[in-house]
């Protein structure tokens, strides 16, 4: 776990390192409807942006106010700071409305604080439907991205590369395919935390050299016979975007839980979701980074999206969810809202938080509500017991 853990908790890991110091450029990216593909087809390295690291808030109040997403104000702070120094490129992506305003202040703080702002810098726009007019529009964004980037870093992008890109990285996507299905057995032998550190490990990691360590740790794990899920809630957790592998160990440093599942921007969502490997790579492409998507800002899809969340907690054979968001995150903290209406309807106990992207200085507060959650579980268990037995016993 060591590579897997260096690279998911550093903001420039060592993977990276050796890459730039190989003269080779990275670009960072900063929504997950981004095709990484297109630039490992140019030997760009594509590295998913995050806020980890940042110490203080002092750059991203000043140029996005207090009422707004801590994580893209964690991601301008360290780019005002100079943490992103090494990239080559930026790709900003509206997600959401805080994303999208990331673009204009990351821009114009690149007027206070020089070096800030990356000589490739792009904004990538994404329509907010998938049918019709929207996935063409995104297959139009996706080409004028291509001819962009071929354009900046002298590069070419054919269909040919782009197709052999795809193959790669669903080598990736089968890996974890079969992780998942290691946490769905009754014996569960890895933790959430673990899995999740492996999973954003994939978003800064050259593809080969990620591959090559998943398919070790995956050996790892098939032969472990000790259960790490014996006297423990099975949980999954969903919501707003994270990359805080704090999060995880959090839930899971109480004892009494183990995660077997989350459904997260940065998490594993689309295991087994392979993007096709013939015909058309952009289509191909489109197709699963627009018309697949789960994410709330997506709209007209709430009922896909809460069917896909009730199949993930069957197969995970989670008893609860903890549902997180950041605060002012109106995306997530909506969605929860329903989410927790319509599971809590079907029996299955949740837990609705709000909290601030970073360091944790509301972690005491979070773990009193998790304790109590994991207690809910825990009555609402032996209520399912009791009722049973007496059943047999008529």
């Amino acid at each position: 776990m060591k590579v897997f853990n260096d690279a998911a908790t550093q903001v420039q890991c060592d993977s990276i390192a050796k890459w730039k110091k190989d003269g080779k450029p990275v670009v960072g990216y900063t929504c997950s409807y981004t095709p990484a593909e297109i630039f490992y087809a140019a030997d760009i390295l594509p590295v998913r942006l995050r806020g980890i690291e940042t110490d203080g808030m002092e750059i991203g109040d000043t140029y996005f106010g207090p009422f707004i997403c801590s994580f893209p104000k964690c991601i301008l702070q360290l780019a005002g700071k100079g943490k992103f120094s090494f990239l080559d490129g930026t790709i900003i992506t509206p997600g959401c409305d805080s994303m999208r305003r990331l673009d204009e202040c990351w821009r114009k703080a690149g007027d206070d604080f020089e070096g800030s702002v990356p000589d490739y810098f792009y904004y990538f726009d994404v329509p907010h439907k998938a049918e019709n007019h929207g996935l063409a529009w995104y297959i139009e964004e996706v080409n004028k991205l291509i001819m962009s980037v071929e354009k900046h870093f002298n590069v070419s992008i054919t269909n040919e590369k782009l197709s052999t890109a795809i193959k790669e990285f669903n080598k990736g996507r089968r890996l974890l395919s079969e992780i998942e299905n290691l946490r769905s057995k009754d014996d569960v032998v890895v933790s959430g935390t673990d899995v999740f550190a492996a999973t954003v490990a994939g978003t800064v990691m050259p593809r080969d050299e990620y591959i090559k360590e998943l398919e070790k740790w995956l050996v790892t794990l098939k032969n472990r016979r000790k259960p790490l899920s014996e006297n423990k809630h099975r949980v999954m957790l969903v919501g707003s975007i994270s990359d805080e592998i704090a999060l995880f160990e959090l839930i899971e440093n109480t004892g009494k839980a183990l995660i077997v599942g989350e459904n997260l921007c940065f998490g594993i969502r689309f295991e087994g979701n392979e993007i096709k490997e013939d015909g058309d790579p952009i289509a191909a492409l489109a197709q699963h980074y627009l018309a697949s998507s789960v994410c709330p800002r997506m709209f007209g899809k709430y009922n896909e999206r809460l069917a896909i969340l009730k199949e993930k907690i069957e197969t995970s054979k989670a008893q609860g969810v903890i549902m997180q968001n950041i605060r002012f995150c109106d995306l997530h903290g909506a969605e929860n809202a329903l989410f927790e209406r319509d599971l809590e309807a079907m029996g299955i106990p949740c837990l609705r938080v709000e909290r601030e992207y970073g360091p944790h200085i509301d972690a005491g507060r979070m773990k009193i509500r998790i304790n109590a959650f994991l207690e809910r579980i825990d009555a609402s268990t032996t209520t399912v017991i009791k009722t049973k037995a007496a059943e047999k016993a008529c």
